[in-house]
């Protein structure tokens, strides 16, 4: 059997996969009639249909009623369904506003269901910005008959494009730039010859970021056959090894929610793609490239970030040492602006790990910095400072630990603290 074949496409966005519509517009949750500040994805037919949600006690009333819609037992559990329509407005965050809020977001989700025709509770709704702030209606009652009408008269492949671009700009709030991306691969030597399936998708997220399912927003879509429980599972997974593994500043945003949405238009008819298959495998794995191309992206893009920190933590006693020890060194103050300042500082990464909960040995402990050894067994390591100043000049900074007390290991993916992140949350409302 041939090996499936995956492919990037780093143009791609949430209107890639067969059986999808996305579009970003200006409805007027901002003032600037520039900037786009709604986005809607529209799906053919009543799909499959999963999330995960932010764990934050304080959670936006989106988040609430799509978990409503979702049916998901309690917060943490799986979450799936069936769902035609997707919206999401920027700037404003419709959390913590109590029952109002929470009418706001039903009343949405009815009139997108009314627009798209389909019942309210198969609308998903998400939304970001300030807290505190409630969020008009009216934005939603001329925008959304208006996008969809764009979305109906959308000439070609390109046009459909430029939408879904457009889509994944109308979420952004302090991003600098858009997330999107999809992945393809055949369905030939996985029961489906002649097919080929996309997995396409959107996110945004730059501060309040520490996902635990920040302030992050995904949107994923696929044209591959999944049951909602499948797709649940699937998404979980994926969303514990990209998401999960993204800190900015260690806070976890009131309004974290990653959609995921498959229709199955590139193999209609076909069977499903179940756990413990060599589709589903597939399925998966073009799911886990995505997801966290996309959280890459997010840590890179961090708010006032010069540089994408990738931590990594090997020879741990357990998984959880290993996440508790590579989070505490990601989320360290101290170790990012070291960063931002060009300063192959070990011992701040030394300490972090010290307090992070992970059981070793501090005599048997191994720390790297862009490939340079500058700790072996707990004791510094003389090394060139004028080629680590060289190797600082690169995007991406590598911080690798061993702790030498087992065989488990995680990644982290984090970003400088520079001056500009102080300004820009000093004055986030304004």
């Amino acid at each position: 059997m041939a090996e499936t074949t995956f492919t990037y496409h780093p143009e791609g966005n949430a209107a890639s996969a067969l059986g999808f519509g996305a579009i970003g517009t200006h409805a007027g949750f901002r003032p600037d009639p520039e900037r786009l500040d709604m986005a809607l994805v529209v799906a053919d037919e009543p799909c499959a249909a999963a999330a995960t949600f932010t764990t934050n006690v304080f959670c936006a009333a989106p988040v609430r009623v799509s978990r409503e819609h979702l049916d998901e037992g309690a917060p943490g559990q799986p979450a799936y369904g069936c769902a035609r329509a997707v919206v999401i407005n920027s700037g404003i965050a419709n959390a913590a506003t109590g029952e109002r809020g929470l009418e706001a977001a039903r009343e949405t989700c009815e009139l997108v269901g009314e627009a798209v025709g389909c019942p309210a509770d198969e609308v998903l709704v998400a939304s970001t910005g300030v807290i505190g702030q409630h969020l008009r209606l009216e934005p939603f009652a001329t925008g959304v008959p208006a996008a969809l009408a764009a979305l109906a008269t959308a000439d070609g492949p390109e046009a459909r494009a430029a939408q879904g671009l457009a889509a994944a700009r109308a979420i952004m709030t302090t991003d600098t730039r858009p997330k999107h991306g999809a992945v393809t691969f055949s369905g030939d030597g996985i029961g489906h010859p002649g097919a080929t399936f996309t997995v396409g998708g959107m996110a945004k997220g730059a501060g309040m970021i520490m996902p635990n399912m920040a302030t992050m927003i995904a949107v994923i879509t696929t044209d591959a056959p999944l049951t909602p429980p499948d797709l649940s599972a699937a998404l979980t997974a994926s969303v514990n090894r990209s998401f999960n593994k993204v800190t900015v500043d260690s806070d976890t945003s009131t309004n974290d929610t990653c959609f995921a949405l498959a229709s199955g238009a590139a193999a209609p008819g076909g069977p499903t793609f179940t756990p413990g298959t060599p589709a589903f495998a597939a399925f998966q794995k073009a799911l886990d490239e995505l997801t966290t191309t996309l959280a890459r992206e997010m840590a890179a893009d961090g708010e006032g970030a010069t540089r994408l920190i990738t931590v990594t933590v090997r020879g741990a006693a357990t998984a959880d040492d290993a996440d508790a020890a590579a989070r505490t060194v990601a989320n360290s103050p101290l170790v990012k602006t070291a960063v931002y300042g060009h300063d192959a500082n070990w011992g701040r990464v030394a300490a972090a790990l010290g307090r992070s909960g992970a059981r070793f040995n501090q005599e048997d402990v191994d720390i790297d910095i862009l490939g340079l050894p500058v700790c072996r067994a707990g004791l510094v390591v003389d090394f060139d400072e004028e080629e680590a100043l060289r190797r600082f000049e690169e995007p991406e900074v590598a911080i690798e630990a061993d702790l030498h007390a087992g065989e488990e290991s995680a990644v982290m993916w984090t970003c400088d603290f520079s001056h500009e992140y102080v300004t820009i949350n000093g004055d986030y409302r304004s």
